[in-house]
């Protein structure tokens, strides 16, 4: 091609592709069949292709063009790469070699990414003898250019009997599924999943289709359904749930403008509108409902492929262990079989199924004949409040029975639970759009409940207190209701808390629960968020805030249970939302609580009896410590030491400022606690100290989740901050302990100064939600403290950054509890002005207001010009 017609050649076909693509878009746009949009794609690459082969190898015989992986299947998105091979003898490659050079040179000056081979059939045997994907590309050879019998003479050389045969090919392609849907934890329940290669996703179907070609020679799925290996209509229900996967991505590929396979929180918004998803009110989001739509389609990916891969392992298999294992029942190379060809009729026989299966070892799998049976029978299973007496009877002795977690799990895998419990349903597949929420409502569910059976065995060390707790229920199987409940009713609109009681009386009765039982559990149900938000958000060391939470739960036995569901319903939300900070937290209001009940609620104890208790709880803890140094140092502890800090904690600063040699050094003592921390400072007291804490913790990259701020009676700081990496890895605990030990006595030794947080940017998730922000001020009626409370959007340094505007005006903070939800900051201060009085000025309110609503919203805080300087 002459370099003049090179580049008149390229401006025109440039032009035609972008063309090409914008009709093809719009034709998406329009609503167009997802198939036929993708053949015109295809089409329209096919011509721009071969326009350049044209152009570029007119003259080069013995060459073939083929299209292999997804541009040979036909299944081209906008910006997939385009992968060819040059099929020719060696000769004809070193003959034509600048020639191909240029052929691709040219796609890639037009805005094509060839990903292209240039080998002869025998150097694609030997490519596909080392390497299984190759291979795999190769099947889905078309011809483009060239001999028209170049792919029967591929074929035959590529054939089973040449090179990996069924048996090879299926444990590699086996293989490959595993280790790709552990990189995605085995679910495709990922708030930003994968649509090519996620659990559910494209390429399980597409390893389905390369099996099915390779081990039984036929074009695709739907050829299985002849041969018995593929009901009719599991065939057309992966083909649906094929086009629902195939148009999110072709949507994704265009709203990011670019090779896009992962759907993360800057695309869906867009994607939703952009394929007529619309808001229904505040609970049902546009992009939920489009979420909602692509898990369910993956979850039924996954079941039928899971049922067709084991299908082609029996068939691979080269004998048959069939073994008894309950009446009705066999074992089938380690599948659970029904002995009857008869279908699956009624909840009964369904819930038999799951009988048999539970009383069966951990790790048994079902055969894939009886899955489909309890597939096809899905129409026929009814809800529980149109099933009879003994069929109810039979689902709660699976909660009572063996592996009863691992029961309701599998139930829920194959569609079971959600048709005997339509509200289970209704909440399946559906996510909360925010970054505190990891899982859809019914994973989380079912996180909840595996959390609740480590509680049996004491398997999760991170529940030190949960094993004892739970050994104490007197009917397990009663949590297990409630944590099947706590979020059923998500996604209706109004308090998902209270719907989801509504709905548990209705269950309990249709069960022929006990009064008490339904109580409980309705209980449980409505007031499942009491003790995180009691423990997060109040200080649990108030008599008042103890007092208050005990009466509201009532009883021991609420307590337990509640503890427990608390413990699970946290840890299930999130895989990072547990710590050893948390775990403190509610064993503390939980210990608390029971103490309160044993000297029951009508006796209050008096100040003075709790500060004497604490002093002697501390004096138990430090044996060898002589009586005159511990009064010593208790002198200088204030009353509000005792009541504030756990005997522990305060043993823990007595030893310390007993041990402190320099007492013009502060003293400053960071320990790791599990994947916590604690601080510990001693220093003289100065207003913005509190600032100064802050700005270092945030340069030191901790969060505080608790700050407790006392001052001695000698005028030196006692206090405390319970403290989250804001990154894992990295130096090991105790290094990165004694680190920020190092940098916070360095910079409190240090005169007086304003301390400005680090300038991190804004993690990208951040960026698309919003959270609107609320100042709220209320007088607690002492003439001391103002609760002040603060809502918005989290961001790095707005901690640091509200300490610098409370500094600024003078305000000194004694108290904060910091809690962050996904994007969602709550913190909550007991402050005061500087002569430790609560904030009586209005217009000193109305300007801190304004001042910190400003920085809710992402300014930066600056000192107001009509307030004096702090010292």
């Amino acid at each position: 091609m002459p370099a003049p017609v090179e580049a008149c050649w390229q401006d025109a076909a440039r032009a035609v592709l972008a063309d090409a693509r914008a009709q093809v878009a719009a034709r998406f746009d329009g609503g167009e069949g997802i198939e036929r949009v993708l053949a015109a794609q295809v089409a329209a690459v096919d011509a721009t292709v071969l326009d350049a082969w044209t152009a570029c190898m007119a003259d080069a015989p013995g060459l073939a063009l083929l299209a292999t992986g997804g541009y040979g299947r036909g299944e081209q998105y906008p910006h997939s790469d385009v992968d060819l091979l040059v099929l020719g003898e060696s000769s004809a490659q070193r003959a034509h070699e600048a020639a191909i050079g240029a052929f691709l040179a040219a796609l890639w000056d037009i805005g094509l990414k060839p990903g292209t081979a240039v080998r002869s059939i025998d150097e694609c045997v030997q490519a596909c003898r080392e390497d299984v994907t190759t291979l795999t590309a190769l099947t889905e050879a078309r011809l483009l250019a060239g001999p028209v019998d170049i792919l029967d003479r591929l074929d035959a050389a590529l054939a089973p009997g040449a090179l990996w045969p069924p048996q090879d090919y299926f444990e590699a392609k086996r293989g490959e599924w595993s280790a790709r849907h552990a990189r995605y934890n085995d679910t495709a329940n990922n708030l930003e999943p994968n649509l090519k290669e996620g659990p559910g996703g494209l390429r399980d179907l597409h390893t389905l289709t390369w099996l099915a070609r390779r081990l039984y020679r036929v074009p695709g799925l739907e050829a299985l359904v002849p041969l018995g290996l593929l009901g009719a209509d599991e065939e057309a229900t992966l083909r649906r749930d094929w086009r629902t996967l195939a148009r999110l991505r072709f949507g994704l590929h265009l709203v990011a403008g670019r090779r896009e396979e992962r759907l993360r929180f800057d695309h869906q918004k867009t994607l939703a509108a952009r394929l007529g998803y619309r808001d229904v009110g505040s609970d049902n989001l546009a992009v939920e409902q489009m979420m909602q739509a692509l898990f369910r389609a993956a979850h039924t990916v996954q079941r039928i492929s899971e049922r067709l891969l084991q299908r082609f392992e029996e068939q691979l298999a080269p004998r048959l262990e069939v073994a008894p294992v309950a009446p009705g029942f066999v074992l089938v190379n380690g599948y659970l079989k029904r002995e009857a060809d008869a279908p699956v009729r009624s909840a009964a026989e369904a819930f038999a199924v799951f009988a048999t299966w539970a009383a069966c070892p951990p790790g048994t799998g079902l055969h894939s004949e009886t899955a489909r049976a309890l597939a096809e029978s899905l129409p026929r299973i009814r809800p529980y409040d149109a099933q009879d007496e003994a069929t109810r009877a039979v689902f709660l002795s699976l909660l009572q029975g063996p592996q009863p977690v691992e029961t309701l799990a599998r139930m829920a895998h194959l569609g079971v639970l959600g048709r005997y419990l339509p509200a289970f349903a209704k909440v399946a597949g559906r996510m909360q759009y925010d970054l505190f929420h990891v899982y859809t409502v019914d994973q989380h569910t079912l996180e909840v409940l595996r959390i609740m059976a480590r509680f049996v065995d004491g398997s999760d060390d991170r529940f030190p207190q949960a094993r004892r707790v739970h050994d104490r229920l007197k009917a397990p199987w009663r949590l297990l209701v409630a944590g099947l409940f706590h979020d059923i009713a998500k996604g209706r609109g109004g308090d998902h808390s209270v719907l989801g009681a509504e709905d548990l009386r209705a269950f309990a009765a249709a069960h022929g629960l006990r009064d008490a039982d339904r109580e409980l559990l309705a209980w449980l149900v409505e007031q499942h968020l009491l003790m995180s938000t009691t423990a997060q958000r109040q200080d649990i060391s108030d008599p008042a805030v103890v007092e208050r939470f005990a009466h509201a739960v009532g009883d021991r036995e609420r307590l337990d249970h509640l503890y427990l569901l608390t413990c699970a319903d946290i840890a299930g939300t999130s895989p990072k939302l547990w710590n050893t900070w948390k775990e403190r937290l509610l064993s503390d209001l939980y210990d608390a609580t029971r103490l309160a009940f044993r000297r029951g609620l009508e006796h209050r104890v008096d100040t003075e009896a709790r500060v004497a208790e604490g002093r002697d709880a501390v004096r138990a803890l430090l044996p060898d410590i002589p009586g005159v140094d511990l009064a010593r140092v208790f002198d200088e502890f204030p009353a509000e030491s005792f009541l504030r800090y756990r005997p522990e904690q305060l043993a823990t600063q007595a030893r310390a400022i007993l041990s402190h040699g320099d007492p013009s050094r502060p003293l400053v003592l960071v320990r790791p606690q599990g994947g916590a921390y604690e601080a510990f400072v001693y220093s003289p007291d100065r207003d913005g100290l509190f600032a100064t804490l802050t700005a270092t913790f945030d340069r030191l990259g901790f969060s505080i989740a608790v700050a407790r701020i006392v001052t001695s009676t000698s005028g030196m700081s006692l206090d405390t901050f319970s403290l989250l990496p804001l990154h894992e890895g990295g130096e090991a605990p105790e290094e990165r302990a004694r680190h920020a030990t190092r940098v916070l006595t360095e910079i409190l030794s240090r005169p007086a100064s304003p301390l400005h947080p680090a300038r991190r940017a804004m993690p990208a998730a951040l960026k698309h939600f919003r959270v609107n922000p609320r100042v709220e001020f209320r007088d607690l009626g002492d003439g001391q403290r103002t609760e002040l409370l603060l809502v918005g959007t989290d961001r790095p340094g707005l901690l640091a950054d509200i300490a610098r505007v409370l500094r600024e005006r003078r305000l000194r903070v004694h108290d904060a509890r910091i809690a962050t939800f996904g994007e969602r900051a709550e913190d909550l201060f007991l402050i005061s002005d500087e002569a430790d009085r609560a904030l009586s000025d209005p217009d000193l309110v109305e300007r801190l207001r304004m001042a910190l609503t400003a920085c809710l919203e992402g300014d930066r805080p600056h000192a107001p010009p009509h307030d004096p300087r702090p010292r």
